[in-house]
């Protein structure tokens, strides 16, 4: 019989640096280790579960420029590991083709996703601008997914407000080869073939800046969630509201509109509550939450209902949260861990029934994700 390891961990991308949170069996008090990777903007912090003890980060430092990190050790040490230096174009065979495309280097790391359990060497890295790569021997070499860097629309996709990043990967846990992207402001893509195509899969989603308010791509997606529990649903926050699907992205139902300006960026579905997915919104024009206090709303896909969880004005001021800020953990009930732009760290360890704030000042907080503890 297996025995539970009740730590947990909670991994923090911040402004200026890299900071892994320590949490006891109830979730109430936690340790925050010394930072990592001080003073580099850490957009994503990832631990892959099929390596117990491996985490990633993806730093992007204004002086040295864009570098991924591995610690085998929980945190505690890290070491740089290959980065791809430049989204190259594939120069063509012959002239009768014409010059050769000029590359386009690499501005951002973006999103570090482990792959499929079945595929365990296997890691996939999305960057600005709008760039892919997999790596098959976790990170020592990475190559470009032609498919989305040679896009034929590649030239026609515009950045979003934070640059031009593929910020989203998805591989279904059914299916390795079955794999989502979002990319900012383009919209999701879905690959049945391990990304050797792909098709928009943005049906449904409002564009409200676009003269054409339904495109087929040229939405700004800001973050999906695969709900665990159904894998063919997903839940999309987008800068034209919130949204769900059913069917693999083919299409989408706008649900946000009972809140008001459904804008935000981040969204996250618990393995242990399917059907739910939780929301922090925002002023769609200030960025902040907007009522003066800290809130988040649950959505339950089966009874079509929000239902807002943080008392008011328990955690008063007006914040601000990035798309990668929100996350769970896989107990039950639910851990939920949301970061704000301004430091502060937000936990429920009930599933939204209750709140408290990690007492520590991080600096403004990019990701927030969570290294399940493993059986033993």
């Amino acid at each position: 019989m297996s025995v539970r390891n009740d730590r947990i961990r909670i991994l923090l991308g911040t402004r200026k640096g890299t900071y892994v949170v320590e949490g006891d069996a109830r979730r109430a008090r936690w340790k925050v280790a010394p930072v990592a990777h001080e003073g580099s903007e850490v957009y994503h912090v990832v631990a892959d579960p099929r390596h117990p003890g491996d985490l990633y980060a993806a730093a992007n430092d204004s002086f040295w420029g864009p570098a991924l990190h591995r610690s085998r050790d929980w945190g505690r040490t890290w070491k740089e590991i290959a980065t791809p230096l430049m989204g190259l174009r594939k120069q063509r065979p012959s002239p009768m083709d014409g010059p050769p495309r000029k590359p386009r280097p690499l501005i951002n790391l973006w999103h570090v996703e482990p792959g499929h359990p079945s595929e365990p060497d296997t890691i996939y890295l999305g960057a600005d601008p709008h760039l892919l790569f997999r790596s098959q021997d976790l990170g020592s070499s990475w190559e470009p997914v032609e498919s989305i860097n040679e896009h034929p629309d590649h030239k026609n996709w515009s950045p979003g407000a934070g640059g031009a990043c593929l910020h989203t990967i998805i591989v279904d846990p059914r299916d390795p080869k079955r794999i989502y992207l979002g990319l900012s402001a383009v919209g999701t893509f879905r690959s049945e073939n391990g990304g050797s195509s792909w098709v928009p899969t943005n049906k449904g989603v409002l564009a409200p800046f676009q003269p054409d308010k339904h495109p087929v791509t040229g939405q700004c997606v800001h973050h999906v969630a695969i709900d665990a529990a159904d894998p063919d649903t997903f839940y999309r926050q987008d800068h034209g509201g919130m949204y769900v699907s059913h069917d693999r992205m083919d299409r989408r139902t706008r649900i946000g509109r009972p809140l008001g300006d459904d804008f935000g960026f981040g969204v996250a579905s618990p393995p242990s509550a399917p059907g739910r997915a939780y929301f922090v919104r925002l002023d769609g024009h200030a960025r902040i939450t907007g009522d003066g206090y800290f809130q988040v709303q649950e959505w339950n896909d089966a009874r079509k209902k929000w239902r807002t969880l943080v008392r008011p004005h328990a955690f008063p001021g007006d914040f601000g949260v990035h798309r990668e800020g929100i996350a769970t953990d896989d107990r039950d009930p639910a851990g939920i861990y949301i970061g704000s732009t301004t430091g502060q760290l937000f936990v429920s360890p009930d599933a939204g029934r209750s709140w408290c704030q990690v007492p520590f000042a991080f600096p403004g907080i990019h990701s927030v994700s969570v290294a399940n503890p493993p059986s033993r």
